[in-house]
């Protein structure tokens, strides 16, 4: 291979190469501008045409636009009547938003590993983490892999548990052919810059459940039991926050979402052409997806095999060293999430409203501990993975895809000439 670019080599993704995401076209323009001419800007029409099209094309028969996938979350939660000194069963390793929206409603987070291969949740150690308080699961497809929910609901109806599926980053992602959000009681979507649907910030509460959806709707809207589609009594009726999205947004998310089909496809075409050109180079960690999945490459995500490489140092520092010289490449590679969620303070310390609580309340959180070590798949992935978003999205396509993969091959068959400690110094 030719010289690394981060010593002094050229580099093999070229300037300007990997396109910005998301792809901006008439369609949005014209939904977005129709928006703000328009004389509704708070929750208007677009809102209520965007829970009907997405629910539409998710597969659900309800759907609430609100203003970010954490506020879905939260709405699930309490729509599925999880409260005050209730656990909540969520992957050790996710965004912290999986887990502080446990806490939004006084109740206590319980972690479960990973399972390494698909970075999700680790099924077969579920009912182990099961405990007499617990109501509730939820289950992250993270970066857009699905959880296996055969085993999950078969594991809920055993022990009368409530589904709230993480959706966040898995829109279009398939389990046996149907789509992330179908499975559970409920599911949350996201919309934020990165998603696979971007509408700049947003998300979409989806259940099929008629009273699920009017409690979680009361979350949504200040507590009331009238949505702004109806005639409101203003009366709270319920703790309820300001979970509503905007027209603006909506907008955008409309426009975006009539491409949503064509944008899983080229993420698809790009992901397995990705793996094919990766494969069999020594010491990196392929991502996995098992039979009966499609993964919609929210992230690709790999992870590096240390024995493989003979590297006996800090993984991380070697991770890091690796990372730096795939960015020299022009592969914008980065680190997801460098914290396991029972590491975070936020837990370690049992103190999210002050005095202990909500784990101090009433014995919430007697026998709850938050061990790091207890969860070695999950700190085995943290210190090893990087990923990437960008390439694969529309508008690139196979020649981004091949530049991304000389930057790998080039670093991977040279990573003895990589030193962490003249790269990172």
């Amino acid at each position: 291979m030719s010289k690394l670019a981060i010593s002094g080599g050229t580099k093999a993704v070229k300037d300007g190469g990997i396109k910005a995401w998301p792809p901006i076209d008439d369609i949005d323009r014209e939904m977005v501008m129709a928006s703000l001419n328009g004389g509704s800007h708070a929750f208007g029409p677009n809102c209520a045409a965007f829970q009907t099209e997405y629910a539409a094309w998710n597969g659900n028969k309800y759907a609430i636009t609100t203003n970010s996938g954490t506020a879905a979350l939260h709405m699930g939660l309490v729509a599925c009547g999880v409260g005050a000194g209730d656990h909540v069963l969520v992957t050790a390793y996710s965004w912290s938003s999986s887990a502080t929206c446990i806490l939004h409603h006084n109740a206590i987070p319980v972690f479960v590993d990973i399972d390494f291969d698909t970075i999700n949740m680790d099924v077969n150690k579920i009912e182990a983490a099961i405990t007499p308080k617990t109501k509730a699961i939820i289950v992250v497809h993270l970066h857009g892999l699905m959880v296996d929910m055969d085993k999950v609901l078969a594991i809920a109806r055993k022990h009368n548990l409530k589904v709230i599926e993480d959706a966040c980053q898995a829109h279009g992602a398939l389990f046996h052919n149907r789509k992330a959000g179908t499975f559970g009681d409920c599911a949350a979507f996201s919309f934020n810059q990165n998603k696979c649907l971007c509408s700049g910030e947003g998300g979409m509460f989806v259940t099929n459940d008629e009273k699920i959806r009017d409690l979680a709707a009361q979350v949504w809207s200040f507590g009331e039991t009238r949505t702004p589609l109806e005639s409101r009594d203003y009366h709270a009726y319920a703790l309820g926050w300001m979970y509503r999205n905007n027209d603006l947004t909506a907008a955008f998310g409309r426009a975006q979402l009539t491409k949503m089909d064509k944008y899983f496809k080229i993420q698809r075409e790009n992901g397995a052409l990705l793996n094919k050109r990766l494969t069999g180079l020594k010491g990196l960690i392929l991502p996995y997806e098992p039979e009966g999945h499609a993964h919609n490459w929210y992230n690709y995500t790999s992870r590096i095999d240390m024995d493989a490489i003979g590297w006996k140092g800090d993984p991380a520092a070697m991770r890091n060293a690796i990372m730096n010289a795939l960015r020299a490449e022009g592969v914008p590679v980065g680190v997801w999430q460098s914290f396991i969620l029972p590491d975070m303070t936020v837990f370690k310390a049992k103190n999210a409203y002050g005095k202990g609580c909500p784990w101090s309340c009433n014995g919430a959180g007697d026998g709850v501990v938050y061990d790091p070590t207890q969860y070695p798949a999950a700190n085995r992935h943290c210190a090893t993975h990087f990923g990437m978003t960008t390439p694969l999205r529309a508008p690139n396509g196979a020649e981004a895809v091949e530049m991304v993969a000389e930057g790998f091959q080039k670093v991977f068959s040279s990573i003895d000439q990589l030193n962490p400690d003249e790269i990172l110094k």
